[in-house]
């Protein structure tokens, strides 16, 4: 829903829902590529693993499932609410998720998630998959502001963010809920020009 603003968006209404959701290069070889049913499989078994469980309470328990998932995600782009991409090797081995969501195309402003599977953890995947996709959010699309957040408790995460160029901006209290209680959450962003 548009707003009646003194101001033009930053972003224009119909840029991305008018064209096929990308794919975007990244670092290492990787791709950010749109989620495939083949997928399926291998994003249901990323929820067995403990560490994506201990920072994500949505998860999905079935294949059937996971390919709901897969066309809200395809909607989502379609009704420009956000994208959701598989971080994936050029032979098609994924090796993690990462979306841009909660799109604000008035102000410029949306908010980036991630999970990275157990077998690519600590080379760096995530990092270049946030910096491919903030890089073509900011840089071709024209959003100002990108955000992320992550359990205080989440070391890896944090340290994703940073070496991605999102700046720490203070804690949020007591912002969320995981299985083992409340969390406070760091805020990171990065605007246009960082």
């Amino acid at each position: 829903m548009t707003r009646e603003l003194s101001t033009p968006p930053a972003v224009p209404f119909g840029l991305l829902s008018g064209s096929p959701q990308p794919v975007l290069p990244a670092a290492q070889d990787l791709l950010l590529r749109p989620w495939e049913s083949a997928d399926a499989p291998v994003f249901l078994s990323a929820y067995q693993d403990d560490e994506i469980c201990r920072w994500h309470t949505r998860r999905p328990q079935t294949e059937k499932r996971v390919l709901q998932w897969f066309d809200a995600y395809h909607q989502d782009w379609g009704s420009e609410k956000g994208g959701h991409w598989a971080v994936a090797r050029e032979d098609g081995e994924v090796l993690g998720r990462i979306a841009l969501r909660g799109f604000d195309f008035n102000d410029g402003v949306a908010d980036v998630s991630y999970w990275v599977l157990p077998t690519a953890r600590g080379r760096g995947v995530a990092t270049s998959a946030v910096a491919a996709l903030s890089t073509w959010a900011l840089e071709e699309i024209g959003f100002h502001r990108l955000y992320l957040e992550h359990s205080t408790r989440n070391h890896a995460s944090c340290a994703v963010a940073t070496k991605s160029g999102y700046l720490l901006e203070g804690t949020q209290r007591s912002a969320a809920i995981h299985d083992d209680g409340r969390h406070d959450m760091h805020l990171h962003a990065r605007i246009r020009g960082d």
